[in-house]
């Protein structure tokens, strides 16, 4: 009623099983355990709005608004429109990610009746915007998928994670830093099993031995027996006698 607009319904949802959603995990180093992941929605009293007057302002300070610019690049091909800082965009602070950037519930369309459709983008630290997700429902999950990794939400940035959280991402979530290749190449971590290439041997060079002069087989088999006949005459005689 505040801000003159209505939550999603997956969010609203969301707010009405559990106010807002804080999960953090360690690794431990040497037997000290040390703070790794973290995974947080706020909550509905922390659901600030970006880009507010605040009574505190002085009167010739700069704002947010101050950084608009017209010839910003606005939403053409497959670039959804960015959030604008000014009246045009309401914008609420879902996540403040340890101070590595903003993820925002973000009402593009605030003129003149501020429009239901909202989408989730992230604010990096450098003021720029990257889009994540269309719905709440779909940023939970990839939440949840990517662990609440540090910098996890910079893999959707043209820039990517820091070497430092791209090792993380190495231990806990690997297929992660592969994103681009999976996209490309959809088989390329499927193990192909080629019989053909396995099951081939090697190809040796034969050996050739020299054999003996073959005989005639008949003139073996005469010589065979001629050779036990004889042998066998003189137990014939010794018999005999």
């Amino acid at each position: 009623q505040k801000n003159s607009c209505i939550l999603p319904e997956d969010l609203k949802n969301f707010y009405l099983m559990t106010d807002g959603f804080q999960m953090t995990w360690s690794v431990k180093t040497d037997d000290t355990p040390m703070p790794l992941g973290s995974m947080v929605i706020n909550s509905v009293s922390k659901l600030c709005r970006l880009g507010g007057s605040s009574m505190y302002t002085l009167p010739n300070a700069p704002t947010l608004a101050d950084l608009e610019d017209d010839t910003d690049e606005e939403g053409n091909g497959d670039k959804p429109e960015k959030p604008h800082f000014d009246s045009r965009s309401l914008i609420f602070e879902l996540d403040p990610c340890n101070g590595n950037g903003k993820v925002c519930l973000v009402y593009k369309h605030a003129k003149p009746v501020v429009s239901p459709d909202t989408e989730i983008w992230f604010l990096d630290r450098a003021l720029y915007w990257h889009f994540l997700t269309k719905t709440f429902t779909a940023y939970y999950r990839l939440l949840i998928t990517h662990l609440g990794l540090p910098q996890w939400q910079y893999a959707f940035t043209s820039y990517g994670v820091s070497p430092q959280a791209k090792q993380w991402f190495n231990m806990y979530k690997p297929i992660t830093i592969n994103t681009a290749l999976l996209s490309e190449e959809a088989d390329s971590f499927v193990n192909k099993l080629d019989p053909s290439k396995v099951f081939k041997g090697k190809n040796k060079t034969p050996v050739i031995k020299k054999k003996p002069p073959s005989q005639p087989a008949g003139s073996q088999k005469s010589h065979t027996g001629m050779t036990s006949s004889k042998t066998s005459s003189p137990a014939g005689n010794s018999s005999r006698k």
